[in-house]
């Protein structure tokens, strides 16, 4: 596993696994390792992480139960990294639907791509840091590679294009080999990063239904398509929960308040009895 140094040992040959490169995402991914333990599932609790984030972050995680692998980027050329560079990312594909965070740096999302190299575990479930897992969904470990959900959130015409929040996958030296050589090629550029390329490199992708990765946007947005008995991953895109000041703290709050219920360590309401868009 060159380019990765795990903390412990697997204890099991499934895992849910997320990607820490910031302060940030390490607050998300507190709030989002919770509410997997609550779901009772026994499958590891991975938290890939760069070098960069603080040794009191990682002990926050470690303390919820994750095992820490600490990762590096991909070894990616001077030019793919310009090209990727939060500036010139967002100037060349604009963000036109909500804002991305300050702390949203979009060469980091590729190393999402390095969990292809833990080969100790059989089956991965790999969720974004800015989702919160609402019920159990270990029959995701039995899906083929690879499954994703559509990138619905403002209407029906964007189910052709996948959302790489939440999708399942079978670690392999070999995919992972193939990933690098198809990624940095000259004059590559990927609009939307890890999640524009893995819908190319896997271009039949299997589709989960929209509620194991229910985007946030749909609250507002598609409001007949949310059922909260039915949603299995909720995914906080654009905006985060935890962004003071919120851009969208008054169309969002029902869902920020349930982001905090699980990032304050207390009670957690029932989703399904909660009201539903008005």
């Amino acid at each position: 596993m060159q380019g990765l140094r795990p903390a412990s040992p697997a204890q099991s040959d499934r895992a849910y696994v997320t990607l820490v490169t910031n302060a940030d995402y390490a607050t998300g991914a507190r709030a989002l390792l919770r509410s997997i333990a609550l779901t009772g599932t026994e499958a590891d609790r991975v938290v890939l992480h760069t070098p960069a984030v603080a040794a009191a972050d990682l002990a926050a995680l470690t303390d919820l139960g994750a095992r820490l692998v600490e990762t590096d980027l991909l070894p990616t050329s001077d030019a793919f990294n310009a090209a990727h560079s939060r500036r010139n990312q967002h100037a060349a594909a604009p963000f036109t639907k909500g804002e991305k965070p300050p702390f949203h740096t979009p060469l980091d999302n590729f190393a999402k791509l390095r969990l292809w190299q833990l080969t100790d575990y059989a089956s991965v479930v790999f969720l974004d840091a800015d989702t919160l897992m609402l019920a159990n969904c270990d029959k995701l470990f039995g899906y083929p590679e690879f499954c994703a959900a559509p990138n619905v959130y403002e209407s029906l015409a964007d189910f052709h294009r996948m959302n790489s929040g939440v999708f399942t996958a079978r670690p392999a030296e070999t995919t992972f080999a193939a990933m690098l050589a198809a990624l940095d090629v000259p004059g590559a550029f990927w609009p939307r990063t890890d999640q524009t390329f893995l819908q190319r490199f896997f271009p039949d992708w299997h589709g989960l239904p929209v509620f194991c990765n229910m985007l946030q946007y749909v609250w507002f947005n598609m409001p007949e398509l949310w059922d909260w008995s039915a949603i299995k991953v909720l995914h906080f895109q654009y905006e985060k929960p935890w962004q003071a000041p919120h851009p969208k703290a008054e169309q969002l709050a029902p869902l920020i308040e349930l982001w905090q219920s699980y990032a304050g360590g207390g009670d957690v309401p029932v989703p399904a009895d909660l009201p539903g868009p008005q």
